[in-house]
Order: structure tokens, then C-alpha cells, then sequence
């Protein structure tokens, strides 16, 4: 592999581009063109990249605005050669989810997946929910599209199965049949109300149901059924009965279970007012196991086969690929993302656009879900730009605001004090930009409120200062992002938390038309409806009862003290189980373990003197004096 990475210089766009293909090799590869700022702009892959990058600097095979922006913003490129296309391409959809190019069609919302799984390391096998690393042994079923579908699933295979879904350590703890077992949905192997033969051949049930046998059990369970009723074991005939019906429930619940698709992911594009929705179906084993909408991040200018075809090729980055992948638009590069797909699977994977038959049926079933999710993001969309318009013209902002931030703290007594930020955009909240700040600053007297919120916006806007610089005028220049600076801060409280904030603001340099700023307070007997907006050099006002953009800031306050509310809790949960040994330096959890086994609770080993500290397996003589003396400090 040769990698070669271009020093910045005087040359731009196709000038640069074209003087670094002089010494490109002829070689499969990816490529990445940067900003002078070092930002990645896109990246690309190429079966011979010096015919590829060649084509930039000739603007031979690039129409329209997009690439020519690309191109003319490009200061410097970086490449790597590979062995072949097929591994060019799985390293230009690592590099794309991991550098987020602007000119790349990104996927949004990239969640991981739950799974079921069936335990392989007991005695008595459990079913359990899993998301994350698949390390531990035993059979993964999967994926579900939602937490959600797991859990219904999970529930039917409980009454249909009995199968276990308790820990290890609750199973081992166990002297009696637990309530599960009572309520019919565990067999109850854990003190051997069942044997550990007929719990085997319930897991093996459970397995044919999972992978796709469900009619061969539906048979089975009905030939006992039969057989007990006919030697007048009506008890047993009932248990298969319930059974069957479960089976069933479950089955009328998945939807559409195909009769051609066993172990399928379809894949379907649609835009619409210059946004993607693709929409993705997952069957396995003959089951619908549920759909999930993905709006990629896309210049309008590519089309909607050109979008699939980079969704395909990053979705599976960090997901296992199925046997087939169906898909609404015929993708130029097929077979070349299904052979990277089947190296990575180490097996076969097909991907096509159905012609005919029940496949193109599932597709098209695929296409209009795709269409209505987006109609309804577009519906939710046009109905937050008129909140976001109406919230410039309340606050007399001079543009419509893209990121706003929301401020509330959260105490009892002062204690477990903590600051939580949230931020709203034109999507809605984004989650992924909410902040904590745990108040460390002893000098602030408990429970004030003022220097709480001193010492958040200090912390806040510092760092902002210090990793985004002063706020630019390009701030906006990607619409599809909320960018790092806020264009208006809301603040829970009155004129006494705003001029306290207004300090911090003033003391780092930065004006009310930089960062605007309003406080919100809480009505007349803090009923909702009658908040009291607080602005610098303007006088105090209130919105009318039923003004939408008045509902849409109690939405965001809301929110914020949800936030911070739940951020508290968790601190003082985790206060609440604190070890004393846990404030000790050098006393990490291998050797809190071992103190906690010789001595059998952290108060034993605080009377323990020196040499009864030694004695524990790992903690030397300074460690048992540093041990000693805090807790005689102490």
C-alpha cells in the first residue's frame, strides 16, 4: 500500500489538482481533497486513480454546481493505493462514516442495531436482548429494526417457549420459582421444575422458531395437541392450544412474511423538495422484523441511484450483510459494492432491482413506505421553519435561527448540582448536541442559582472560543448543519439570571448581537402560559396564550429541565452508592475488589490498621498507610 499526503501551497482547485497528477500512480486507491483549513471536503475511490483525479483538473465528466465548488475550495489532496477496487471501496465507506466530507452523501441517525440472543455459555440457556459487540457466546437473531420489536418478540417466545430471560447471578440465587414461573412465561430450570432434558428441547424449539421453522413446529404442536386430547390429557392439550395461538399472534403480527425471501434486506430511495429518505425492510428467516427510515445528507444535485448507492456501501460498515439486498434503483457499481460485501461476509451476497414476481412487490411496498416518511418529515419540517420564523420575529433576531440553545440547572438543597444544555434546530432536538456540567466550583454558595449559571456559561463559551474561534459570518454556509455557535440562547429565569450570564458574556468579549440572549421565567404561579420574556435593554413582555411559538418554547424549556432533571438523578444515584474507598488515590476497582473480599465491607477496613492492610492480595505497605491514614483523616 502506498499513501502519499500533498503539503498545502500556493496552487488551488484544478491548478493543484492538476500539477498532483504528474506523479499518481495508475493503481486502485482513494482519494481526499481538503480545504485550506484542513477540513476533508470529499472523499473518493477510484480503480486507477490517476485517470480519476485527472478527469478534476480537466472538468471532463463533472456537471454542475457541486463539484465545481468541490473542486475550487480543494487546497490540498492525500491518497491511498490499494490492491484492488473492491478494497478501495470498503476503505472510501470507512473513511466517509468516520471524516464526514460535506460534498459525500452521509448517512444520519446511524444507530446500532439490538439483537436477540440465545445464550451458549449455561447450563440453561436464556434469551436476552443484546446490542453492541456480539462477544459473548451463543446464537445472535437479528437485527430488529427497534428495541421495541425485540421486546414483543422476546414476550411471545417467553409464552410460547419458557424460556428463561433472568441473569446468571439471579438464576444461581434462586430457591424457588420466581414470578415468571408463576405467571407461565419461564419453565423454571433454575430449581428444577422442569428437567434439563425437556428445557433442551424447548431452546431447540426455540432455535427452528428463530430460524424461520415456525410451520414445522405449528404441525408438530398440533399433532400433540391431537394425541392428548385423544388419551384424554386435557391439561397437556391446553399447553400446546396456547402455544399454537401464540405462535399465530406472533405471526399476524410481523406483517408481511414473503413467501420468495428468506434472509433479505430491501433497500428503497425517494426525493422529494431536495431531501433522501431511504427506507429499509429487514426479513430474516422468512419474518418481517421491522423497517427503519434513514434521511442521508445529500447535495440535491445527486440522484436518487447515485444516494443508494453510497447509502449500501457505508450501511454495512458495522452491520452483517445478508444473503441478498434488494433495491428500488439500479446501482452502476453493483457488482462491485456485492463483492465487497461477500468478502466482508466471507460468502455470497447478490444485490438487484427486481423485474417481476413477489420481490419487485416487496420493493415497491418498500418505495411508498419511503414516500411517506418523508412527506411526513417534510409536513414536520415546513412546521418548524414557521416556529423558527416566528421565534426571529418575537426576539427581533436578524436571521431565522439554526441552533438554539437552552439553559436550566438542577439541585436539591444545592447538592448534586449540575447545568444542562439542550439545542433545537430546524429538525427538531439534537440529542447528540445536549451537554452536562457538573458545578465544581466549592466557592458558590449551595443552591445559588446565579453562580451556577456563571460557571456554565463560562465553561461553555470559554471552549467555544477557544476550539471555534470568534464567530465568523460564514457560520451557515453548510444549511444542513446546526453549526457550533448559537443564534439565541434561552435561559430558565428571570432579569437576575440574565444579568448574571450578561457578565460571563461581557468578561469573554462577546455581544448581545453575537449571542443573543433571553431570559425565561416561569408566570404567576408558575403556570404554563404565562412566562415573562427578559432582554437585554428592552422591557419585560409575554406572549399571547395560544401563540404557537409560545407552546414551542415551553416545548424547548421542557425539555431542557427534563435534561438536567435526569442528569441530577443520575448523579445522586450514583453519590447515593458510593464506597468510601472510592475517594481513596491509587484505589482502582481490582483493588477496592480485594479489599471488599478480605475485610467484607468497606467500614471493616476502615478500623483495619496497617499491617491487616498489608495482608490484602495486592496493596503494599505504602498503600496500606495512605489506606490508614485517610480514613483516620477522615
Amino acid at each position: 500500500m502506498w499513501e502519499e499526503a500533498a503539503q498545502l501551497s500556493d496552487l488551488r482547485g484544478a491548478a493543484l489538482i492538476g500539477d498532483l497528477v504528474k506523479r499518481l500512480p495508475a493503481k486502485p486507491g482513494v482519494y481526499r481533497m481538503m480545504n485550506a483549513a484542513g477540513d476533508v471536503l470529499y472523499v473518493g475511490k477510484a480503480k486507477n486513480l490517476k485517470n480519476r483525479v485527472q478527469n478534476y483538473a480537466r472538468g471532463i465528466g463533472h456537471g454542475g454546481n457541486r463539484t465545481a465548488r468541490m473542486i475550487a475550495e480543494t487546497a490540498a489532496m492525500d491518497f491511498i493505493t490499494t490492491h484492488t477496487e473492491t478494497e478501495s471501496l470498503l476503505l472510501e465507506a470507512n473513511l466517509i462514516k468516520r471524516l464526514r466530507p460535506r460534498f459525500n452523501v452521509l448517512m444520519r441517525d446511524d444507530k446500532s442495531f439490538p439483537y436477540i440472543l440465545l445464550s451458549g455459555d449455561h447450563e440453561a440457556p436464556g434469551l436476552f436482548k443484546h446490542r453492541g459487540a456480539r462477544n459473548r457466546k451463543g446464537q445472535y437473531f437479528g437485527p430488529f429494526a427497534s428495541a421495541g420489536a425485540v421486546n414483543t418478540t422476546i414476550n411471545a417466545l417467553q409464552r410460547i417457549f419458557l424460556l428463561r430471560t433472568c441473569t446468571d447471578s439471579f438464576y444461581a440465587a434462586r430457591t424457588r420459582p420466581c414470578l415468571l414461573h408463576q405467571i407461565k412465561r419461564c419453565a423454571g430450570p433454575c430449581t428444577g421444575e422442569i428437567s434439563q432434558e425437556d428445557y433442551t428441547a424447548l431452546v431447540k424449539e426455540a432455535q427452528g422458531f428463530l430460524t424461520g421453522k415456525s410451520s414445522t413446529l405449528k404441525t408438530a404442536y398440533s399433532e400433540r395437541m391431537q394425541k392428548a386430547s385423544d388419551e384424554l390429557d386435557f391439561e397437556t392439550a391446553a399447553l400446546y392450544r396456547d402455544r399454537l395461538a401464540s405462535l399465530s399472534h406472533v405471526q399476524a403480527h410481523q406483517g408481511i412474511n414473503p413467501q420468495t425471501v428468506d434472509e433479505a434486506d430491501i433497500f428503497a430511495v425517494h426525493q422529494e423538495g431536495g431531501q433522501f429518505c431511504i427506507q429499509v425492510f429487514f426479513f430474516r428467516t422468512g419474518q418481517n422484523w421491522g423497517n427503519r427510515a434513514y434521511f442521508p445528507r445529500a447535495d440535491k444535485s445527486y440522484e436518487e441511484a447515485e444516494v443508494m448507492a453510497a447509502f449500501v456501501s457505508q450501511f454495512y460498515d458495522d452491520k452483517p450483510v445478508p444473503k441478498l439486498v434488494l433495491v428500488s434503483h439500479e446501482i452502476a457499481e453493483a457488482d462491485l459494492i456485492a463483492e465487497a460485501l461477500s468478502l466482508k461476509a466471507e460468502r455470497k451476497v447478490q444485490i438487484y432491482k427486481p423485474q417481476r414476481g413477489e420481490k419487485r412487490e416487496l420493493v415497491e411496498m418498500v418505495a411508498r413506505n419511503a414516500r411517506e416518511a418523508l412527506g411526513r418529515k417534510l409536513a414536520e419540517g415546513a412546521t418548524q421553519t414557521k416556529l423558527l420564523e416566528g421565534i426571529k420575529e418575537t426576539f427581533g433576531l436578524e436571521r431565522v435561527p439554526r441552533r438554539i440553545e437552552v439553559y436550566d440547572n438542577s439541585h436539591i438543597m444545592g447538592t448534586n448540582a449540575v447545568g444542562g444544555m439542550i439545542v433545537a434546530g430546524p429538525e427538531g432536538f439534537v440529542k447528540n448536541q445536549y451537554r452536562k456540567f457538573n458545578i465544581k466550583d466549592e466557592d458558590i454558595t449551595p443552591g445559588d442559582d446565579y453562580g451556577m449559571m456563571r460557571e456554565v456559561f463560562m465553561r461553555r463559551f470559554s471552549r467555544l472560543l477557544k476550539e471555534h474561534g470568534e464567530r465568523g459570518e460564514d457560520e451557515h454556509a453548510d444549511k444542513d448543519a446546526v453549526g457550533p455557535w448559537p443564534d439565541l440562547v434561552l435561559i430558565d429565569g428571570g432579569a437576575g439570571q440574565l444579568s448574571a450570564v450578561r457578565e460571563v458574556m461581557k468578561e469573554l468579549g462577546l455581544s448581545q448581537e453575537q449571542v443573543p440572549l433571553v431570559g425565561v421565567a416561569k408566570g404567576i404561579d408558575r403556570d404554563a402560559g404565562r412566562e415573562r420574556f427578559f432582554m437585554p435593554g428592552k422591557q419585560p413582555f409575554s406572549l399571547p396564550l395560544r401563540d404557537p411559538v409560545l407552546y414551542f418554547i415551553q416545548r424547548m424549556r421542557d425539555e431542557a429541565h427534563r435534561f438536567a432533571i435526569g442528569t441530577h438523578r443520575s448523579r445522586r444515584k450514583k453519590d447515593m452508592v458510593k464506597n468510601p474507598l472510592d475517594e481513596i488515590p491509587g484505589i482502582g476497582p481490582g483493588r477496592k475488589r480485594a479489599i471488599l473480599h478480605y475485610f467484607g465491607s468497606a467500614k471493616s477496613a476502615a478500623r483495619a490498621g496497617v499491617e491487616d492492610l498489608k495482608k490484602v492480595d495486592g496493596i503494599s505497605e505504602a498503600m496500606a498507610q495512605t489506606i490508614y491514614d485517610h480514613f483516620q483523616k477522615g
